[in-house]
């Protein structure tokens, strides 16, 4: 398969973005988009999805450390229905658990303090989502 798919993050004031490449199983990320109260701008994402053309999008679900679900999980379930909704793209929901921080070791270890900006840690986490889905699914 060479499919593309989008990655992302969700977050209630941010939410990260990547691209992957099942051919390959890597992804990488691209930015981080505001969101108000976690609802994105509509547009920036069609836009997007224009651009990338993806067969599937993956959205990161967050969970607590025992897999239980927490209010910012409904939220992000929420949106992925929204995604579907909207553009018709079949979602599916990933497993966060510690993407963040890994992020976060990964920008760190690349370019100290400096690479640690918000969007750049919420866009990496995306990436990692996505590679996660291929590493599980493919």
């Amino acid at each position: 398969m060479s499919r593309t798919l989008l990655g992302f993050d969700y977050g209630l004031k941010s939410i990260g973005v990547a691209v992957g490449q099942e051919l390959t199983a890597t992804a990488r990320p691209l930015l981080a988009l505001k969101a108000s109260d976690g609802v994105p701008n509509w547009q920036q994402i069609e836009n997007l999805l224009k651009e990338w053309q993806p067969a599937l999008l993956v959205v990161g679900l967050p969970l607590n450390m025992d897999g239980t679900e927490q209010d910012i999980s409904r939220r992000a379930r929420k949106f992925a229905n929204r995604l579907h909704g909207r553009f018709g793209l079949p979602v599916e929901l990933q497993d966060e658990r510690l993407t963040t921080a890994d992020a976060r070791a990964r920008l760190f270890e690349a370019g100290g303090y400096k690479a640690l900006g918000k969007d750049a840690v919420d866009a990496v986490s995306a990436q990692l989502i996505l590679e996660s889905w291929m590493t599980e699914k493919l």
